[in-house]
C-alpha cells in the first residue's frame, strides 16, 4: 500500500548544513539543530557534487558503498568535514542546505551518498536541475525551509504536496518511488503518459526538436510543462558511469538484459585515462581498472558503440568525439554527464542525466521528460581582439547565471553574433550551460557548423545535415527572457576561487575583470578539457606561445604549463600545424586526449593547498582539480599567465 504522507520519524535526525563549519560537528556529535535556530543565510550556498560525492567516491559503482564516503568533499582547513559514515551513524533522514543545491556534474552518486544513509528527504531553497531529477529518479522526495519547519512542528505532510508543481509524469514517477518503478508500472500498462493537447503555437528551439521526438504526437506541439513521453536520438557514457549503469539494468531487468537499440549509443574511456598517475588517485587503481574492465564487458555484450582506449590511448574525451562522430542537427541527446549540453553547438538539444535516468533510457530508446523552459542569448557584435567564448560565458555566469536566470532552463543561442564565431567557439559556450545551473544548451546552426560536422564525417553531405535543422518559429516565447550581448563590450575575465572556508563557495559565477584582479602570482596554468581542448583553443594556445618565442620567452620559470587534446583529431591537426614542436621549444608539456585536471585525475593537477592555478577547465569547485586555489580563464589567458607567471591577459602583437 502506498505512503500517502510523510513525517518525522521517531528517533531520526535533521542534519542542518550551515555555513559555520562548527555547528556542522556538533550535529554530528548529537547536537540537534531545529528550524527555529537557523536563518536562511545561516545554510551553505551551492553545495556542488564534488562535495557531495568526489572523483575518488566515485570509483566504487555500489550505491551501498558509496554512502559511506557521503560528503567526503566538504573539506575545511585540510580535513574532512563529515567523515566516513557520519550520516548513517547520524541516523540522519533529513539534510537541509541552502540555494542551487548539487550544482555541478550529473553524478547521481550525490544523491546517492544521501539516500543510502538513509536520508529519505533533502531541503534546499533551490535545486540544481540535473541533481534535483535524481532525486526524483531513486525516490529521495525534496521540499523547501517552510516544510521542515512544518515538519518539526509535528506535522505529517500529504505525499501530493511534495508533488505538487511537478508535471504529471514527474508526480507518477514520485508516486511509484522512483523511475525504474514507473517504468515497470508503465510496461505492466497499470499507468499510460496522455498525449499532448497543447494547440498550434509558435514553438522555440527546444520546443520545435521535443515535438519532433514525441511518442504519442498528440497535437504535435508542446508548452513547457508539458509531460511527454520522446524518443532520445542519442548518448553515451564513460567509465566513470558504465558500470553503475550496467548494476542497475542487471539488477532491474536481469543479467542477460539487451537493449532495443545499441547503435545509438557509445561507451568512452576518458575521465581516468591517466589517474592512476596522479599520486592522491593511484592507491584506487585497482577500482579504477575494475570500472574499465566492467565498461569493456558492457561493450562487448550489448554491441554499443565503444570508444574504450586501445595500448592505453583515449580517443578523446566523449564530448569532443561525440560532435565529431556521430550528433547531428536536431537530435534529442542524453548522457551520464552534465558537459553533454556541449553537443547544443552542433544544433542537437542535449543535456545530462543521472546513471538511473541512462540506463531506463537506453534500455528503453525513450524517456519522459517535462518539457523545459528556455532563455534566449541575442549574440551581436564581434569579440574584440583578444578576447573569446569562454569570456563570454564567464561573463554570463557572473551575471544571468549569478542571479538563478539561466536556472533549470535550456539556453538557446542565436544571433549573427553567433555565427561569427568558429564551430568550436560555439562548443565552448555550449559546453558551460551546466555551469550556469542550466538544463541544457541548444543553437541555431549554420552553413558553417554543417561544414564543420560534414568534415568530420566521411560521406555525409551538407545538403542531407542541413535537412535536419531546426528553426524557431517567429514569435516564439522564452520564460527566462531574450537577452541581447554585444560581444564587443566583452572584456578578458576569470572566475576566482571563492573562499569555502568562509562561506564564499568556489563556484564559476563569481566572476573578475582580469586588468581589475590585482598581481595574482600562478604556479600552473592548464589547458584542455572538453571545453579547451579542441583545434580552436590549441590554436589559441599557439599564438602566445610563438608571440613569446618571437620575443625570446618561454614559460616562466617556477611554472608548469601543460596542454591536453580533446582527441587525436586535435592532436593530429597540432602535429599538422608545427604546434606541438612550438609547445615543446617553448617550456609547454603536452598530455595525450582525454579528461584529466578538470576531475583531478591526471597531470595538472595541484599538489598543496597553497599552489595557485590558472585553467581553461570548465569549474573551478573546491578539490575538483587539486587542493589549491583555482582561477578559471579562457584559452590566451592561461597561455600568457604562464609565459608572465602571474594571470594576465594577452596583448595581441600590434
Amino acid at each position: 500500500m502506498a505512503v500517502r504522507s510523510f513525517a518525522l520519524t521517531p528517533g531520526k535526525r535533521v542534519l542542518y548544513l550551515t555555513k559555520d563549519p562548527e555547528r556542522i560537528r556538533q550535529q554530528l556529535a548529537g547536537a540537534v539543530l531545529r528550524a527555529e535556530d537557523v536563518r536562511a543565510e545561516d545554510l551553505l550556498d551551492d553545495i556542488n557534487t564534488d562535495a557531495m560525492t568526489p572523483a575518488w567516491v566515485c570509483f566504487d559503482y555500489d550505491p551501498a558503498e558509496i554512502a559511506k564516503n557521503a560528503y567526503a568533499g566538504l573539506v575545511i582547513g585540510g580535513q574532512r568535514l563529515i567523515p566516513p559514515n557520519a550520516l548513517a551513524d547520524g541516523n540522519f533522514e533529513v539534510i537541509v542546505a541552502g540555494a542551487q543545491k548539487g550544482v555541478g556534474s550529473s553524478r547521481e552518486t550525490a544523491a546517492q551518498c544521501e539516500v543510502f544513509s538513509g536520508s529519505r528527504l533533502a531541503i534546499a531553497s533551490s535545486f540544481a536541475p540535473i541533481h534535483a531529477r535524481n532525486n526524483i529518479n531513486i525516490g529521495q522526495l525534496m521540499g523547501d525551509l517552510e516544510v521542515i519547519r512544518r515538519l518539526e512542528r509535528g506535522d505529517a505532510i500529504p505525499m501530493d504536496e511534495f508533488a505538487h508543481g511537478h508535471d504529471p509524469i514527474t508526480v507518477q514517477i514520485i508516486e511509484a518511488g522512483g523511475l525504474l518503478p514507473f517504468c515497470a508500472r508503465l510496461a505492466k500498462g497499470e499507468i499510460r503518459v496522455p498525449a499532448t493537447t497543447t494547440p498550434a503555437r509558435p514553438m522555440n528551439l527546444t520546443e520545435k526538436i521535443l515535438a519532433a521526438k514525441l511518442v504519442d504526437p498528440g497535437t504535435g506541439y508542446v508548452q513547457p510543462g508539458d509531460a511527454v513521453m520522446v524518443k532520445v536520438d542519442a548518448g553515451y557514457s564513460h567509465e566513470f558511469t558504465t558500470a553503475q549503469v550496467d548494476f542497475f539494468l542487471a539488477a532491474e531487468y536481469g543479467a542477460d538484459y539487451q537493449l532495443r537499440d545499441p547503435s545509438k549509443f557509445a561507451v568512452f574511456e576518458d575521465h581516468l585515462i591517466y589517474a592512476t598517475g596522479v599520486p592522491s588517485m593511484a592507491r584506487f587503481a585497482d577500482k579504477i581498472e575494475m570500472l574499465r574492465v566492467r565498461q569493456r564487458a558492457f561493450a562487448a555484450r550489448t554491441g554499443v558503440r565503444n570508444y574504450n582506449a586501445v595500448d592505453g590511448v583515449s580517443p578523446g574525451i566523449c564530448h569532443q568525439i561525440a560532435r565529431e562522430k556521430f550528433l547531428d542537427p536536431g537530435d534529442f541527446v542524453q548522457a551520464t554527464d552534465s558537459h553533454t549540453c556541449m553537443g547544443g553547438a552542433s544544433g542537437a538539444l542535449s543535456w545530462g542525466v543521472g546513471a538511473t535516468e541512462y540506463a531506463a533510457l537506453i534500455y528503453w530508446g525513450v524517456t519522459p521528460i517535462a518539457v523545459p523552459e528556455s532563455i534566449r542569448f541575442e549574440l551581436v557584435g564581434r569579440l574584440r581582439d583578444g578576447v573569446t567564448a569562454k569570456d563570454v560565458m564567464l561573463h554570463i555566469l557572473a551575471t544571468f547565471a549569478k542571479r538563478e536566470d539561466t536556472l533549470n532552463r535550456v539556453m538557446e543561442f542565436g544571433g549573427e553574433g553567433l555565427f561569427a564565431m568558429s564551430p568550436d567557439e560555439r562548443a565552448t559556450m555550449a559546453n558551460m550551460a551546466t555551469e550556469c545551473t542550466a538544463r541544457g544548451a541548444v543553437m541555431e546552426v549554420d552553413d558553417t557548423m554543417l561544414a564543420w560536422i560534414a568534415g568530420h564525417r566521411p560521406g555525409v553531405s551538407i545538403d542531407a545535415l542541413r535537412a535536419k535543422v531546426v528553426t524557431p518559429d517567429p514569435g516564439a516565447h522564452h520564460d527566462g527572457g531574450i537577452h541581447r550581448i554585444d560581444l564587443a563590450t566583452i572584456a578578458p575575465m576569470v572566475a576566482t576561487p571563492g573562499d569555502p572556508d568562509r562561506g564564499v563557495a568556489s563556484d564559476p559565477k563569481n566572476g573578475a575583470l582580469v586588468d581589475e584582479l590585482g598581481d595574482v602570482k600562478i604556479d600552473i596554468a592548464y589547458g584542455g578539457s572538453c571545453t579547451a581542448g579542441k583545434r580552436d583553443d590549441i590554436d589559441m594556445y599557439a599564438r602566445v606561445m610563438a608571440d613569446a618565442e618571437r620575443r625570446g620567452q618561454r614559460v616562466a620559470d617556477g611554472v608548469k604549463f601543460y596542454l591536453q587534446f580533446g582527441s587525436q583529431d586535435v592532436e593530429a591537426y597540432a602535429e599538422a600545424q608545427g604546434y606541438t614542436a612550438l609547445f615543446a621549444r617553448t617550456g609547454v608539456e603536452i598530455i595525450k586526449p582525454g579528461c584529466g585536471a578538470c576531475i583531478g585525475c591526471g597531470p595538472g593537477v595541484s599538489d598543496h593547498g597553497d599552489q595557485v592555478s590558472v585553467s581553461a577547465i570548465n569549474r573551478n569547485y573546491k578539490g575538483r582539480s587539486g587542493p589549491g586555489k583555482l582561477f578559471l580563464a579562457s584559452p590566451l589567458t592561461v597561455a600568457a599567465s604562464a609565459i608572465a607567471g602571474k594571470i594576465v591577459a594577452f596583448d595581441e602583437p600590434k
